[in-house]
């Protein structure tokens, strides 16, 4: 357990971004499969704290339940009036019932690409230099809208944090800013909360005001610089959401190629934070990894396809295929233009080929499905071929039923399984046949009508037709060759 361990983060929540313009909260919207505020808790956790805390007001209902299910174990405090960060702060201590003893870590929930390497960076420099409270900062190319640090010009310490509305206009000029992001003395931080005031513009209680308190009672304040300043970017509105994807997704990328696997055009590949890969996997582009999907060694997966919660298997190809909870075995081939669905399991070399849709199908090694074809609710066994334009009848209007193809079996074209039924090891079924009984092992299924040939029917039925006279013409040329 880290050394740097905070007895407590504070995220900040309970704001309701307005300027989003949307019925959602703020903090739920999602950028690489988390929700804003999931991305900073996830960050947070990476410090191991004792205890997390995330300030809710606005929807606090559908936030906290967010938490609930996806973070278990985040504590959730009320805000009842957004009264400012001071007082959300406060809420938050509330919520602990004590001054925690230790470093308590502020951190917004707007910030999703705040890294947890960034925020282990802010602990030990906090704790190293023995700060009363140490800020996160960054410089940033336009610092208009945030907080300015003003430093000591003779030791460069950190002397304030001037909000842009309260700013100067030689403060204002100032490029450091604050991040929101604080490690505090948890019973200094607890002490100097009752001493803030509201005589700002806004009539709140800033968070920013403990600093000059404990620096004023003759405290350290000191300052830890993020290396990359986008990383404390925080989401106003939804122009600010997309840039703030673009950006995490190239970081995700850029740490995929790192690790060896080939991405042709990062620009048109999408990919969520929890997807994972083996070196020497290959995606295409126009591609988009989503959920907790994985792609193994030398699996190609791509172009213009879109996996969720989906397991490539090595040497596998992928293409120009939507895939949803499904595995695709090692060396398996799927698509182009595929389907599968939920709980749909290739085995290794097998095929789901082009215009192929799978559901709930669990396919054998080496088995093959073409071509125009649906296979829901079934199991298929090893070195089967599935005949193309062959449809498993799975539902009878109430009810969903189950077919069983065993291994080595060859399917006829234009077939339909009506479920339930089973078709044995090693059995053919003839082109057209709709199969409604089980065939045994080794048998040959025939279930169609019988051919019947009526005999000059275009000549009767469409004299004068194109057809009847192309037949007419076949017959004389027919009867001349005779």
């Amino acid at each position: 357990m880290s050394a740097n361990r905070p007895a407590a983060v504070v995220v900040l929540a309970a704001g309701e971004g307005t300027r989003m313009k949307s019925k959602t909260p703020k903090v739920l919207h999602e950028i690489a499969g988390r929700s804003l505020v999931g991305h900073v808790v996830s960050a947070a956790r990476e410090l191991e704290p004792e205890d997390l805390v995330v300030v809710v007001g606005h929807a606090r209902e559908l936030v906290k339940g967010h938490l609930d299910e996806h973070y278990a174990g985040t504590r959730t405090a009320v805000q009842e009036e957004q009264n400012g960060t001071g007082h959300a702060v406060r809420t938050a201590l509330g919520e602990l019932g004590r001054a925690p003893e230790g470093t308590v870590v502020v951190v917004c929930g707007d910030t999703p690409l705040l890294s947890g390497e960034t925020l282990r960076a802010l602990a030990a420099t906090h704790a190293a230099d023995g700060n009363a409270v140490t800020v996160l900062t960054a410089e940033v190319p336009d610092a208009t809208g945030y907080g300015r640090i003003v430093r000591d010009e003779a030791t460069g310490a950190v002397t304030a944090i001037v909000e842009h509305k309260d700013a100067s206009d030689a403060q204002r000029a100032i490029r450091e800013i604050n991040s929101g992001v604080f490690a505090f003395d948890g019973a200094l931080l607890a002490d100097a909360l009752g001493k803030v005031r509201t005589d700002n513009s806004q009539g709140e209680e800033y968070l920013t005001d403990v600093l000059s308190i404990l620096r004023e009672a003759g405290h350290r304040v000191g300052a830890s610089v993020a290396v990359d300043h986008r990383e404390i970017l925080g989401i106003n509105n939804r122009v600010q959401l997309a840039e703030a994807r673009v950006l995490l997704n190239r970081r995700l990328l850029e740490r995929a190629m790192l690790a060896g696997v080939t991405v042709v055009d990062p620009a048109s590949t999408f990919v969520d934070v929890t997807v994972t890969f083996e070196a020497d996997a290959t995606v295409l582009p126009n591609t988009m990894l989503l959920g907790a999907s994985h792609v193994a060694e030398d699996a190609v997966v791509g172009p213009n396809t879109r996996l969720r919660d989906t397991t490539v298997g090595r040497g596998a190809r992928v293409d120009n295929t939507v895939a949803d909870s499904a595995v695709v075995g090692e060396g398996a081939s799927v698509g182009p233009y595929a389907y599968l669905r939920p709980k749909t399991v290739l085995g290794a070399k097998a095929k789901a080929g082009t215009y192929v849709e799978m559901k709930a199908a669990v396919i054998g090694e080496g088995t093959k499905v073409p071509h125009l074809s649906y296979v829901g609710d079934a199991t298929i066994g090893e070195y089967t071929n599935i005949g193309a334009a062959s449809v498993f009848v799975n539902y009878d209007g109430e009810a969903k039923h189950h077919t069983t193809i065993g291994s080595h079996c060859k399917t006829g074209s234009d077939n339909m399984f009506v479920a339930p039924v089973t078709v044995g090891d090693g059995a053919y079924t003839a082109a057209g046949s709709v199969i409604t009984k089980d065939v045994p092992a080794g048998a040959l299924a025939v279930a169609r009508g019988q051919q019947r040939n009526i005999e000059g029917w275009v000549a009767r039925k469409r004299p004068g037709s194109a057809a009847a006279q192309a037949a007419s013409a076949a017959m004389e040329k027919s009867a001349g060759e005779s």
